[in-house]
């Protein structure tokens, strides 16, 4: 398969675009940033990467402390917006219509809207040339319980996250194709888990028929 060959560049897609916010108790801001993963399990530790001239920067910076905003369909304008838009000039929570609720263990805010707020503490950062890379550890995660399932698994899948994919937004649409570890399941388990999805589909159609009958009345 022929290639075309780019010059070195940030070509790694798609990505994340999270809804990062941050405070110090006289101002509060969101800042919409793709560069950003996990990079240790136990503690669990994250990063985001913010351009030095970022208004978020230097709160990030005095206070050690931001919150991971995962952004779902719904929340992609208001991510973009946040994205383009400097807390210098405005309020984005305000011009949003965004809710800046109390974090869990951290005193900056987290948003209401977002389904899933990461709390996260810095505790190094590392400079380059065009960005700072804070390093933090996750001290407290929320979760909207509209998302847990009758087992107390977490569906993220129910969510409508989205993707950042070269310049573009993606939903990311609720099409499994496999799960971890699926390359090498054994064909006991495989029959086990699919088992198990078709009584779950079958208890999700008996719920929204009875809800359709229920309208119909």
């Amino acid at each position: 398969m022929a290639k075309t060959v780019f010059k070195p560049g940030t070509m790694l897609n798609p990505v994340p675009a999270v809804m990062v916010s941050c405070g110090d108790g006289d101002v509060k801001n969101i800042i919409t940033i793709a560069w950003t993963g996990i990079i240790n399990s136990d503690p669990p530790m994250t990063y985001v990467s913010v351009r030095k001239s970022r208004y978020s920067h230097d709160i990030i910076e005095r206070t050690g402390e931001f919150v991971i905003n995962l952004t779902t369909e719904k929340l992609t304008f208001a991510a973009d917006y946040c994205g383009v838009k400097s807390g210098r000039d405005v309020d984005k929570f305000r011009e949003q219509k965004l809710t800046a609720s109390d974090s869990v263990v951290v005193s900056c805010p987290s948003i209401e809207e977002s389904p899933v707020n990461i709390e996260c503490r810095v505790v190094e950062k590392r400079e380059y040339p065009t960005h700072d890379m804070f390093v933090a550890e996750i001290v407290s995660v929320s979760v909207d319980e509209e998302l847990m399932d009758e087992t107390g698994r977490l569906r993220l899948d129910e969510a409508g996250l989205v993707a950042y994919n070269h310049g573009h937004y993606f939903a990311l649409r609720k099409k499994e194709i496999g799960r971890f570890g699926f390359s090498v399941m054994k064909p006991a388990t495989k029959k086990r888990i699919e088992a198990e999805k078709r009584k779950k589909n079958g208890k999700v159609k008996k719920k929204n028929s009875i809800k359709k009958d229920r309208r119909r009345r």
